[in-house]
Formats: structure tokens, C-alpha cells, sequence
């Protein structure tokens, strides 16, 4: 199958503007003053969240077939490995502030934290291990994959707000504009996605 020239020019755009949204902050918050003195396992475990807010952006355009070169049925799949890959920088996220300061994180997992940041990223951090279980028990889910689609969907938005209040109350090793940048662009994804797949259940509701 041949690529004509406006696919190959929107597919290098496309990536190009993902690799930057992605690339910039990171950057800049590896280029952060903040991260004097800090210890090697709080820098590790901002790292990991930082990594988590980026994987975010890819995974409703994968889901919902938009990236260039991964097509639905391919880009759900990556979306699953990326998933894995998610889960894994939340946990590391959350056991290196645990180490580096357990009284914090215990009240944060309690919800009696003073700083209203905590509050939504325990709340997202729930989400992506819910949602992690939903993908893992999919199979059981064959006789009601509506029940399944919504409920997946309905945490990823979850996710997807509660990582983005969390990550723009937080005044950390993050640049301010290129976080909200990546965040402006997480929550038009989401939509997008979501628009895209609440067409399909339609769809396939009118054809059964």
C-alpha cells in the first residue's frame, strides 16, 4: 500500500508535535534549578510522574486510531503495552515520594492532605489501577462490551482530569506554559476520543 505525499507530510507533523508537546517539558523539568540538593529517589519519583502525564497524551489517540502509522485495530494494541507502561510510572511515582517522605503520602492515601493537589492525583492514581484491572479482565467482559467500553471510559476521563488538576496545581520542576500546554492538548485528545468511540456504540446499537 502506497503513502501518498499529503499522508507522509500530515504523518511527520503529526509526530513532530507530539515529540515536541512531550519533549519540551520534560526538558524543562530536567533543566529545573528545583532539583538542586533534592535526593536522587525524589528526583526519580517526579521523573516518573512527569513521564506518566506525557504517556497520557498518546493513549487517547491510540485508542481512538489517530496517530499516523497505527491505525485502531494496531493503536490498540500499542495502547495496552503504553497502558503497562503507565501503570508502571505510577507506582514508581508513588513509591519513591513514599520513601522519600511516608507521613505525606499516608495522609495523601487518606485524603486528609493539606495541599489540594494530593487529593487529585490519589484520585487519578485509583483511576489507572481500576482501569488497568478493566483492560487485564476484558475477556469476562465479552457479553457486555458497552458495560466494558463505558466503564473504561468513564476512568479514563477520570484519569485524564484528575492528572491534569494534579499536575497544574503543582508549582514543581514542570515549566508552567509547557505543562499547560500539554495538558490543553491531553484533554482535547480525551474529547476526541471519546467523541469518536460514543460514535461507534451508537452505531453499532442502530445496527443490532
Amino acid at each position: 500500500m502506497r503513502i501518498g505525499w499529503a499522508d507522509l507530510v500530515r504523518g511527520i507533523l503529526v509526530w513532530t508535535g507530539l515529540t515536541t508537546a512531550v519533549a519540551v517539558p520534560v526538558a524543562a523539568a530536567a533543566a529545573s534549578p528545583l532539583l538542586a540538593w533534592r535526593e536522587p529517589i525524589y528526583i526519580a519519583a517526579g521523573f516518573a510522574g512527569v513521564i506518566a502525564l506525557a504517556l497520557l497524551l498518546f493513549q487517547p489517540l491510540l485508542a481512538g486510531g489517530y496517530l499516523p502509522g497505527l491505525p485502531a485495530l494496531k493503536g490498540r494494541r500499542v495502547h495496552r503495552l503504553v497502558g503497562g507502561v503507565l501503570v508502571a510510572a505510577v507506582i514508581l511515582h508513588v513509591a519513591g515520594l513514599w520513601v522519600t517522605s511516608p507521613p505525606d503520602m499516608i495522609d495523601a492515601l487518606l485524603f486528609r492532605s493539606p495541599t489540594p493537589f494530593s487529593f487529585w492525583g490519589v484520585v487519578a492514581m485509583w483511576a489507572v489501577f481500576a482501569s488497568a484491572l478493566m483492560a487485564a479482565s476484558r475477556r469476562r467482559w465479552r457479553r457486555h462490551p458497552h458495560a466494558w467500553r463505558l466503564g473504561h471510559t468513564v476512568l479514563a476521563a477520570v484519569i485524564v482530569v484528575g492528572s491534569v488538576v494534579h499536575a497544574l496545581l503543582i508549582e514543581g520542576t514542570m515549566e508552567t506554559k509547557s505543562k499547560a500546554i500539554l495538558c490543553g492538548l491531553l484533554i482535547a485528545a480525551t474529547i476526541m476520543a471519546v467523541a469518536k468511540m460514543r460514535g461507534w456504540t451508537i452505531r453499532a446499537r442502530r445496527d443490532s
